[in-house]
C-alpha cells in the first residue's frame, strides 16, 4: 500500500464542497456569522484567493493524515520500516489476506467521525473558549469538520 495521491486530493477539495454548502446562509452560514462575530464588511475586505489556497492546503494535510488513521494497513507496513519489498515472505502472506480488510467507505466514515470528535471538537472547542466565543460558535465549527473528516475519511479508506 502507497499513499495514493489522487484520494487525498479529492478528499481534500471535498472539504471545500462541505464548507459552501456547511457555510452557506441557507444552512449554518448566517449562524456562523452572528456567532463568530462576523460581519458583511469584514467579509468583503478578504483575499479570498489565499483563504481558499491556504484552506485547500489545509485539508490536503488532513486528508494526508487521514489516510494514516484509516486505513489500518499503514500499520503492517510500518512494522516493516516501510520496506514492503524486503519484507518477510509472512508480511506478504499477511497482505495478501488482509490487504484490503475495512477499506469501506463506511469504515473511514467512521474513523473520520472518531478524528473528528477527538482531535478537531477538543482543539476548536479549547480555542473557542479562550476567545470567549458561544457554544454556538463551537457546534457549527466542530460539526463541520465532523462531517468533513467523515466524508474525507470515507473517500480515502474506500479509494484503492
Amino acid at each position: 500500500m502507497e499513499f495514493n495521491l489522487l484520494a487525498i486530493i479529492v478528499a481534500a477539495i471535498s472539504a471545500l464542497v462541505v464548507g459552501a454548502v456547511w457555510y452557506n446562509p441557507k444552512v449554518f452560514g448566517t449562524a456562523w456569522m452572528q456567532a463568530a462575530e462576523m460581519t458583511e464588511e469584514k467579509m468583503k475586505g478578504a483575499n479570498m484567493g489565499k483563504i481558499f489556497g491556504l484552506a485547500l492546503l489545509f485539508a490536503f494535510f488532513l486528508a494526508f493524515a487521514l489516510q494514516i488513521l484509516t486505513i489500518h494497513q499503514t500499520g503492517a507496513i510500518s512494522m516493516v520500516g516501510g520496506d514492503v519489498e524486503n519484507a518477510l515472505p509472512s508480511f506478504h502472506a499477511f497482505m495478501d489476506d488482509y490487504g484490503t480488510a475495512f477499506r469501506t467507505f463506511k469504515h473511514g466514515v467512521l474513523h473520520g467521525v472518531i478524528a473528528g470528535i477527538f482531535i478537531a471538537l477538543p482543539i476548536l472547542g479549547t480555542n473557542a473558549l479562550f476567545e470567549r466565543k458561544s457554544g454556538k460558535y463551537i457546534l457549527i465549527n466542530s460539526g463541520y469538520w465532523i462531517v468533513t473528516l467523515a466524508l474525507m475519511g470515507g473517500i480515502i479508506c474506500a479509494w484503492q
